[in-house]
């Protein structure tokens, strides 16, 4: 069921960001908004083709979609990635598993230092003679 409901919010959500982003990069139904981003990269996009902004670019299809939207089939494909990447969140396990109290008993506990036993003190032959 949180799959289920993670995939439709993550639809919803992709598909509803994205007018927003546009508009707030400055691409409008109303055109390219005055000192936006939309409008430097009108001007570098220009600049670079001698003046004009070609069609079929990033810019004028940002633009297009700013001011009419995305196309059914573009807001399905949308959404589907995004109920995909939002299905895919909720099943991947944000911490592991607790052990159980019999799982603690075998292992090891953290920071304690094995301790060997005191050696003897080796013999030398010149203290023997």
């Amino acid at each position: 069921m949180k799959r289920l409901v993670a995939a439709a919010v993550g639809g919803a959500v992709a598909v509803g960001a994205v007018p927003v982003v546009l508009c707030s990069l400055g691409f409008t139904g109303a055109g390219i908004a005055a000192s936006s981003i939309a409008a430097k990269m009108m001007s570098a996009a220009a600049i670079a083709n001698g003046g004009g902004v070609s069609a079929g670019g990033l810019v004028a299809t940002l633009q297009s979609v700013g001011a009419a939207g995305l196309s059914t089939s573009s807001n399905v494909l949308l959404g589907t990635i995004g109920s995909a990447f939002g299905a895919w969140l909720a099943g991947s396990p944000s911490s592991p598993p607790p052990a159980g109290p019999e799982a603690e008993e075998d292992q090891p506990e953290e920071n304690v230092p094995e301790v060997e036993p005191p050696k003897a003190p080796l013999k030398s032959d010149e203290h023997d003679k």
